[in-house]
């Protein structure tokens, strides 16, 4: 088989079992890889909708990149599939690094892990070789010490993806964790790995990854590696990482601050990548597998009270969700609330909002300092949110086990109209930190998200027309150049659904989603024609981007078994009820008339149904996914 290794492996924590699937042909065009794979997986083995995150029927999927392990530039991606413990619905994140292409090297295109360890566990792999083995002397070490053991018995060679405490713990924001500080952060599937006392999973591979046309494939590859260095957006992500663009953000007053009630800052520079830069605390610039941009930081501090202080990042969401969120305008401050959820395992973007959202409610007296353990809350307290975070992340005192079951329980508990200021929509992930007040195209695909409302299923940083190569993306997919504004409403559906697919196949190949909408150096043409150079399988960019859509449909109706309707499309009541305090847009909202717009149409571009939100059969028909809607029928999922 070219481009494809030909096998799925299948791990059973409880039996012990392990064995390999063939990797159905059918698939291949259909789903191509990685998430769209793992998706078919999920749906196969966990539609019921009774089996919920931490029933030990849930399964957890890893699934590389379709061209992870190969020549293709910045292809080094992973998806990792499961039910989702912060939401309860379908639950995709992503991560960089190199693990995904060391599994690939071992022979396998997706692994499936089922049912739950009865003790502390860990996978092995090294080839055909797959070994379950004991991680007591693992558990409750965190990151790096993980690491630090795994490299000691298997060698530097070996990739590792880990969990820390906070997964060990169910911590409904902690993070996966490849090549150290690299994390499938989103959505807790951390949790998941945890509840079935899986500690880490440790490869080391040396198969080849042959390609059906080596000639026409190094030619496209290295049509994307020129079209990116040409690309005006790669140059910056490099220089600065994602950070360096919070200036920017910042005097369009749409960088959130205090909980999302402003959206301006004076003097941001030091929590911005120039910072990181300017004041010596970056030490190198990191890449994932294969990438030429290489926009991943490591930072030290190697003088004064926080010296020795050293990790991944921060990114734009870090010094956003923990930095400015919380009113902490210090690069110290924030490299080390970085360095703790790098350490311990936790998504940065969830713990700092649910940080934000403690604060707010000790401000207006609804959480009492017997509920912060002691802690006394405010803006710009570094000691007190770095005691916060910790004590989220380790289930520790009354504070820390209320704030680590996200937000969506802990505004239940709590009441008091404190849903009000949580960050989260009806699906109830903890919003990342985009102003959707002010860009409507990401108000509508943070809606739609199927994992709740964040950026990382359908980005859509074309709509600011910041670049010429953005500007003729939203020209092709609206027909004229000036919709490249944040500010419509008008053809945001139609953004949307272009980019929606367009994300999915450049997971589903493994590509870092950067170089296809942020950069635009790989995009659906190259990518189909690549594809094809590596798999010798016909396909054209419409089919490839047809097969995106598939996977989008087939992640909704996932959601859809669960009971989301159209109602859990929406966004936070904040953001749908307060307007934006400063700006050019001062007043804006999300309107629920403005979003119901959006969504009437966005919906009819998918053939789904207006008043469920819900695909039709002859949509699921369409798309060769009768079986689905056969499915659905019986159990009460059609329109």
């Amino acid at each position: 088989m070219y481009g494809h290794q030909g096998k799925i492996l299948h791990v059973n924590l409880k039996t012990g079992k392990i064995w390999n699937e063939d990797l159905h042909e059918e698939w291949r065009k259909l789903y191509v890889g990685s998430r769209g794979i793992n998706a078919k997986l999920l749906w196969d083995y966990c539609k019921d909708s009774d089996i919920t995150w931490d029933d030990p029927r849930n399964i957890i999927i890893y699934g590389p990149g379709a061209l992870t392990g190969t020549t293709a530039p910045a292809s080094g991606r992973t998806s990792v599939t499961t039910v989702g413990c912060t939401t309860g619905l379908y639950l995709k994140s992503n991560t960089g690094g190199h693990w995904g292409a060391e599994l690939r090297f071992a022979g396998y295109d997706n692994m499936v892990v089922h049912d739950e360890a009865d003790e502390p566990s860990y996978i092995y792999i090294e080839d055909d070789h797959v070994e379950i083995k004991d991680a007591k002397d693992l558990w409750g070490k965190d990151i790096i010490e993980t690491d630090t053991m795994l490299k000691k018995l298997y060698g530097n060679e070996s990739k590792g993806l880990y969990i820390g405490p906070a997964g060990e713990k169910l911590v409904r924001g902690s993070s996966i964790h490849c090549s150290l500080y690299h994390a499938a952060g989103r959505g807790g599937a951390a949790a998941v790995m945890g509840k079935k006392n899986l500690k880490a999973i440790s490869v080391k591979g040396s198969k080849p990854i042959r390609v059906k046309d080596p000639k026409k494939f190094g030619e496209v590859a290295e049509e994307m590696r020129e079209l990116l260095r040409a690309d005006s957006g790669a140059q910056g992500l490099h220089e600065f990482g994602t950070a360096g663009s919070i200036a920017a953000v910042n005097e369009l007053h749409a960088f959130p601050g205090k909980n999302w009630q402003t959206g301006y800052t004076d003097n941001v520079h030091p929590i911005s990548g120039q910072a990181l830069n300017e004041k010596g605390y970056l030490k190198r610039r990191v890449a994932c597998f294969g990438c030429t941009i290489g926009c991943h930081r490591y930072s030290v501090i190697e003088k004064g009270p926080n010296a020795g202080i050293a990790s991944g990042g921060p990114e734009y969401e870090t010094f956003g969700a923990l930095g400015n969120g919380p009113g902490i305008i210090d690069t110290e401050g924030v490299l080390r609330l970085n360095e703790l959820c790098n350490r311990i395992g936790l998504d940065t973007i969830t713990a700092g909002t649910v940080v934000q959202w403690a604060i707010e409610s000790y401000q207006r007296g609804v959480l009492t300092k017997e509920d912060t353990d002691g802690l006394d809350l405010d803006w710009g307290k570094i000691e007190e949110t770095y005691k916060a975070v910790e004590k989220m992340a380790l289930r520790d005192g009354k504070l820390g086990n209320l704030l680590a079951d996200g937000l969506k329980i802990a505004t239940k508990k709590v009441g008091q109209d404190s849903y009000k200021w949580a960050i989260i929509n009806a699906k109830g992930l903890e919003q990342s930190n985009v102003e959707t007040r002010s860009a409507k195209s990401y108000a509508l695909a943070f809606a739609v998200n199927p994992r709740g409302n964040d950026h990382l299923m359908t980005e859509t940083f074309a709509e600011f027309g910041a670049s010429p190569e953005a500007i003729d993306v939203i020209e092709k997919v609206t027909g004229d150049k000036k919709w490249a504004s944040p500010h419509y409403t008008d053809y945001r559906a139609e953004i949307v659904r272009w980019h929606e697919d367009c994300y999915e196949i450049t997971e589903a190949l493994g590509f870092c989603v950067f170089t296809s909408t942020a950069a635009y150096g790989v995009n659906p043409d190259n990518m189909a024609r690549l594809y094809e150079a590596a798999t010798g399988i016909t396909m054209t960019e419409d089919e490839l981007m047809f097969s995106g859509r598939r996977v989008v449909t087939l992640e909704k109706a996932f959601n859809v078994t669960r009971g989301a309707t159209r109602e859990h499309d929406n966004l936070p009541w904040r953001l749908m009820n307060e307007g934006a305090k400063s700006g050019p847009l001062k007043g804006a909202m999300n309107s629920q008339d403005e979003l119901d717009g959006m969504l009437d149409r966005y919906y009819t571009l998918h053939d789904w149904d207006l008043k469920s939100s819900w695909p039709t059969r002859q949509t699921y028909e369409k798309l060769g996914m009768k079986d689905v809607a056969d499915y659905l029928e019986t159990n009460g999922g059609l329109p």
